[in-house]
């Protein structure tokens, strides 16, 4: 079932962004040809290894290293941010709204995703070289500060914590075999759902394109909410993830030339 309400959503988010985010005339005069997109994809090859040498090692390390770095590491740290928020995240889990779960469950598992495949593709087609240095850039640094943390100071996800039923597979039934494909329970602190929602916020932003500006402003709110009320990550992550996103915004503003 996932399959079809993750393919259905994506199909749909694709269509509405080629009507309502792509430059005037753009289906007029765009030419889907093979060689059109070979060469766009040249002119910006550089970023796109980048991009395409984290996903690779991120999905190497949460098949292959994480399990065996946990298993040395032998100690689950979220006792110690429990201790300091207490249960507050955990409340929402008591408390859920159908519609907001249903809301919140399609924004973070599927239009989030969408997102990071749909703001490079744009960058590569609308030849927009800055946002899309700054998007392949700003992942590798997120990635190379987050990854000691998932390594070595393993923090597991609320809902596994406290043992309540997950809003994902309430909603869509076997989605977590999808879901835990790309991540583990334990790869917490800081949130990389919050990091990156900003970073592709902010990437977009440098577009100029207002439409598709306000579009992920919009997403990288609503994950952020979700990541809360769905009872999946600590308010500690979404701090840390987002100070680390900001992090890396400025530096990419003070240091990345045109």
């Amino acid at each position: 079932m996932w399959i079809f309400v993750l393919a259905g959503v994506n199909l749909a988010l694709l269509l509405i962004s080629l009507l309502l985010f792509m430059p005037k005339d753009f289906l007029k005069k765009a030419k889907f040809s093979i060689s059109g997109l070979y060469a766009a994809v040249i002119r910006q090859a550089y970023p796109i290894i980048i991009i395409a040498i984290v996903v690779s090692f991120h999905l190497l390390e949460v098949k292959f290293i994480d399990p065996k770095i946990t298993e040395w590491v032998n100690h689950d740290y979220t006792s110690v941010i429990k201790g300091l928020e207490g249960d507050t995240v955990y409340w929402f889990s008591q408390h859920w709204t159908n519609a907001l779960v249903y809301f919140f469950v399609i924004m973070y598992i599927a239009v989030y995703p969408f997102t990071l495949w749909f703001s490079p593709l744009y960058f590569v087609i609308n030849k927009e070289k800055k946002a899309m240095k700054s998007l392949a850039y700003g992942l590798l640094l997120i990635y190379v500060v987050a990854l000691p943390f998932y390594l070595f100071l393993p923090v597991t996800n609320v809902y596994n914590y406290y043992n309540v039923n997950s809003a994902l597979e309430k909603i869509i039934p076997s989605v977590e075999n999808f879901f835990y494909s790309t991540t583990t329970a334990n790869n917490c602190l800081p949130s990389l759902h919050t990091a990156m929602t900003i970073l592709i916020a902010y990437c977009v932003s440098v577009t100029g394109n207002k439409k598709l500006t306000y579009f992920s402003y919009f997403t990288m709110v609503s994950v952020i909410i979700a990541v809360i009320y769905l009872s999946i990550h600590w308010i500690t992550d979404v701090v840390t993830g987002a100070l680390l996103a900001v992090g890396i915004i400025f530096i990419l503003k003070r240091f990345m030339k045109e």
